[in-house]
């Protein structure tokens, strides 16, 4: 039987159409290109924040390449300029859509109020054409499992379930708990995979010297390095395979 299959394999193999299987490839790499610009064109609020608008752009354009690239009897020319047409009205979309609220309402929809004050709103629900298993899903996916917590739930434009949690529910920050807090600060990945980064330590006042000497004096091997940070405060910290996170100050 085994035999049998690789003999299928190899006449299949030997009766493929290579020139065809180029042409395949090459509108792939342009179909590839031309969907690359078009999501550029549009940021990324086409990729992390999908409206319904959005989604049907998305697809469409999706379609087009996938068509240039499978359908060698069509014109590539053709499907570039459908994929980028619809890029275009997409763009258009999204400048008007930033300075007028009603049209934005129009192409992106609004947000829909499912809970309001502890009360489920039925009228809401079936807006969004969600039933009660729905939202109880929704709400786990956020770690509600007993929805009487929740104070406001609102769907948003591109399908997430924002949840505002009743006030003895809520969880306590530094303030409520009279904890003055430091000074939140971006961290700096200053080594990747064992790789230093040399330009990110020179913005931070460093170098690679400063560097190893603060791995040698710690007794860390830079290839046993995943991830090292450094912040404003100066605060390193560094992720080791199969170690828990070692945590520095090396302000002294």
């Amino acid at each position: 039987m085994c035999a049998l299959n690789e003999v299928k394999g190899m006449s299949l193999f030997m009766n493929m159409d290579f020139s065809e299987v180029g042409i395949v490839i090459y509108r792939g790499l342009i179909s590839l290109v031309a969907l690359f610009l078009v999501t550029k064109m549009l940021g990324k609020k086409q990729v992390s924040q999908l409206s319904l608008f959005d989604y049907v752009i998305g697809i469409s354009i999706g379609n087009f390449a996938a068509e240039m690239t499978v359908n060698i009897d069509t014109n590539e020319v053709n499907g570039i300029v459908a994929v980028l047409v619809f890029g275009f009205v997409a763009y258009i979309v999204s400048i008007i859509t930033m300075k007028s609220i009603t049209l934005r309402k129009f192409f992106m929809g609004k947000p829909t109020l499912i809970i309001e004050d502890g009360k489920l709103l039925m009228e809401g629900l079936k807006k969004v054409k969600f039933d009660i298993n729905d939202l109880l899903e929704e709400c786990r996916g956020k770690g509600y499992f007993d929805i009487s917590q929740i104070a406001y739930a609102v769907m948003e434009v591109n399908g997430q379930l924002s949840i505002l949690p009743k006030s003895e529910y809520a969880n306590p920050t530094l303030k409520d708990l009279n904890i003055k807090g430091e000074k939140p600060t971006l961290c700096a990945n200053v080594i990747i995979d064992g790789n230093i980064m040399n330009n990110i330590l020179e913005n931070m006042n460093k170098d690679e010297k400063w560097l190893m000497h603060e791995l040698k004096i710690k007794g860390i091997d830079l290839s046993n390095v995943l991830l090292a940070t450094l912040d404003e405060n100066e605060k390193l910290m560094i992720y080791e395979k199969n170690v828990n996170v070692r945590k520095y100050d090396i302000l002294e």
